[in-house]
C-alpha cells in the first residue's frame, strides 16, 4: 500500500453566505456573484475580487481534481478575504462562525479526504482562542492565520497568546501571506502577488525568530508557511550575516542566529521549479517540506505534486516524506486512518 498524497495548501468559497452587513454589522463586506451554475465572482463592495469556479464549493469536483493527480487528502483553508482583521472584533467573531460553519458543510462531503482548516479573529486573542476551541470540537483540524494583523506582526503579544494556545491544544497552525501592499508599482503584472506574498511571508517568518516567539512558545507549536516560506529560505544566510555583523540592531529578542530556528516550523512545496525545491530541501531538511498547491487558484500547481515527482535529487523516502508522511505529522493525523483504499471507497 502507497502512503497517502497529503495536500496541505488548499481553499475554498462557498457558494454564497448571508448578507454580512445585516449578520454581522458595518458595511463593505465580500458577496457573490453568481454568473452561472459553475461560475462566480467574489466582490467587495462593488469591486470585482476574484473570479471562483465549482470548484471552489463543489466538493465533488474538489475529489474528482484530487483522484485525477492522485491526492488522497486535503486540507482545506478559508480564502483570506474573508479574514476580516480590519473589522471590530465583534463583527470577525460573526463572519468567522458564518464561514467555519459553511466550510464545515463543503467539506462533510469529502469524508476523510477534506481535512477542515479555520479562520479566527486574530485581532482579539481571547475571541480567536474561543473560536479555535469551538471549530476544533466542532470537526476543524487546525487554523488558517494571515500573516500580520494590520501593522501588527506575528511576534506582536496577542497573536503570540493565541500562538501559545494553539500548541496546548494541539491545533496546527497554517499561515497565508494576504493584505499586501499596494501602489502604482505593484498594481500591475500581479506584482503584489508575485512580490509582495513572497516578502510578507519572509517577514514574518522573521518576526517569529528575531522577535523570540520560537523562543518562548512551546516546541509543540506546529506551524507551517504557504509559498515555500516565500524568500525567506534563499535570504537566510543573509539574515545569519546580519545577527552577526549587526547584532545591535538585528538580534532582537532571538537568543541564537536565525538558522538556529529552521527546525521550528514546516514550509509547502508551491514553488514550480526543483531547483527552488532543492534549496528548501538545503535549508530546512526534507522533513520540513509539506506538499501544497494552492489549489483551485490559477496561480497553484497543478497538477499536484509536479515538482516533487521532478525533483530526481530527491531519495524516496524524502519524496514520500514531502508527498504526505510530513503532513501527517503536522495534522497529527493517524496514517492507519488514511488508507487510500479507505478514501477511493469513501468518494465512490
Amino acid at each position: 500500500m502507497r502512503p497517502p498524497v497529503v495536500d496541505v495548501h488548499t481553499h475554498l468559497v462557498p457558494k454564497g453566505w448571508p448578507d454580512l452587513a445585516a449578520a454581522c454589522g458595518g458595511s463593505g463586506w465580500p458577496w457573490l456573484r453568481i454568473d452561472s451554475e459553475r461560475a462566480a465572482m467574489i466582490m467587495v463592495g462593488e469591486t470585482e475580487f476574484r473570479p471562483v469556479g465549482a470548484a471552489c464549493w463543489d466538493a465533488p469536483t474538489r475529489l474528482a481534481d484530487m483522484t485525477v493527480d492522485g491526492v488522497d487528502v486535503q486540507v482545506v483553508s478559508p480564502t483570506p478575504v474573508f479574514f476580516s482583521y480590519d473589522r471590530p472584533a465583534d463583527q470577525a467573531v460573526k463572519v468567522a462562525r458564518i464561514f467555519n460553519d459553511l466550510t464545515l458543510e463543503v467539506t462533510a462531503a469529502g469524508g476523510d479526504r477534506l481535512v477542515p482548516f479555520c479562520q479566527v479573529p486574530l485581532q482579539d486573542p481571547d475571541a480567536a482562542c474561543a473560536e479555535l476551541d469551538r471549530c476544533l470540537a466542532s470537526g476543524h483540524v487546525g487554523v488558517e492565520i494571515g500573516n500580520h494583523v494590520g501593522d501588527r506582526d506575528l511576534d506582536d503579544a496577542g497573536v503570540v497568546t493565541f500562538l501559545q494556545h494553539c500548541a496546548q491544544v494541539g491545533a496546527p497552525v497554517f499561515v497565508h501571506p494576504w493584505d499586501m501592499a499596494g501602489g502604482p508599482r505593484l498594481d500591475r503584472w500581479m506584482a503584489r502577488w508575485l512580490t509582495g506574498m513572497p516578502a510578507e511571508t519572509h517577514l514574518s517568518v522573521l518576526a517569529l525568530i528575531l522577535g523570540g516567539v520560537f523562543d518562548r512558545v512551546s516546541e509543540d507549536l506546529r506551524i507551517c508557511f504557504a509559498h515555500g516560506g516565500g524568500s525567506f529560505p534563499f535570504w537566510l544566510g543573509r539574515a545569519d550575516n546580519a545577527w552577526h555583523r549587526r547584532g545591535d540592531l538585528v538580534r532582537g529578542a532571538s537568543t541564537a542566529p536565525p538558522s538556529a530556528y529552521v527546525d521550528r516550523f514546516c514550509v509547502d512545496s508551491v514553488v514550480f521549479e526543483p531547483a527552488a525545491l532543492r534549496l528548501l530541501v538545503d535549508t530546512l531538511g526534507a522533513e520540513r517540506v509539506l506538499l501544497g498547491s494552492d489549489y483551485p487558484y490559477p496561480l497553484g500547481e497543478r497538477p499536484v505534486g509536479a515538482v516533487v515527482h521532478r525533483s530526481d535529487f530527491l531519495t524516496d523516502a524524502q519524496r514520500a516524506g514531502i508527498l504526505g508522511g510530513n503532513a501527517l505529522r503536522f495534522l497529527g493525523i493517524d496514517r492507519d486512518a488514511t488508507d487510500p483504499a479507505d478514501q477511493d471507497r469513501t468518494s465512490s
